[in-house]
């Protein structure tokens, strides 16, 4: 087991380091805990969490070598998640000046609303398990046990799951939500145009 530590640590400094890079689930997240409540954005980080294990779970299983090998697969993959976020991208400009619900008075920001909104965010950029599949290869040994990489799943799982439960605590706050308010217009169409964005230069991609 201790031979097996320093691998397993270097793929948590990895994976954390990339889970704090501004992206689609952090916009989300923050999102989700600023406009909504904090039970909705721990739902989300959860989420964030869940989706992080699937991806690294396939990458294990060979998902990514399939992308690798089958270039065609992943470009599919990627429109469909662009198109996805594209969607998700409009649908947020669209109610961007829509007042702020009262907490915990909405029925669409419950915890279970926000779950599965934000797996289906994280769930639709394949880049992640292309991503696990390289650092795995990199710093993983190909003799890992099988109940290790049950290790490092939970590891990957509690490095996703914590970092964005922090951001969903500290933009749940009531003074966060206030700012969040005041702005909401503004905040909620850059956050549009950048999904829209990122959507867009996925289908790009497989249109090239």
């Amino acid at each position: 087991m201790a031979s097996y530590l320093l691998p397993i640590g270097a793929v948590a400094l990895a994976h954390l380091a990339a889970a704090m890079s501004p992206g689609p689930s952090f916009l989300i997240v923050a999102k989700t805990a600023a406009s909504g409540s904090r039970r909705a954005g721990v739902a989300a980080a959860l989420a964030m969490g869940v989706g992080a294990a699937v991806w690294a779970s396939a990458a294990l299983t060979g998902l990514a070598v399939l992308f690798a090998r089958f270039s065609g697969l992943y470009l599919v993959a990627q429109a469909a998640g662009g198109l996805f976020l594209i969607w998700v991208g409009l649908q947020i400009w669209r109610h961007a000046r829509a007042p702020l619900p009262e907490p915990g008075a909405a029925k669409d920001l419950s915890g279970a609303h926000a779950f599965r909104s934000a797996l289906w965010i994280q769930l639709s950029n394949p880049k992640v398990a292309v991503f696990f599949g390289s650092i795995f290869v990199a710093i993983l040994p190909r003799d890992l046990p099988f109940w290790l990489r049950g290790v490092v799943l939970a590891v990957i799982f509690v490095d996703e799951f914590l970092w964005y439960a922090t951001v969903a605590l500290a933009l749940s706050s009531p003074r966060a939500r206030r700012a969040y308010a005041r702005f909401k217009p503004a905040i909620e169409r850059a956050t549009a145009c950048l999904l829209c964005l990122l959507g867009l230069r996925f289908v790009l991609d497989f249109a090239a």
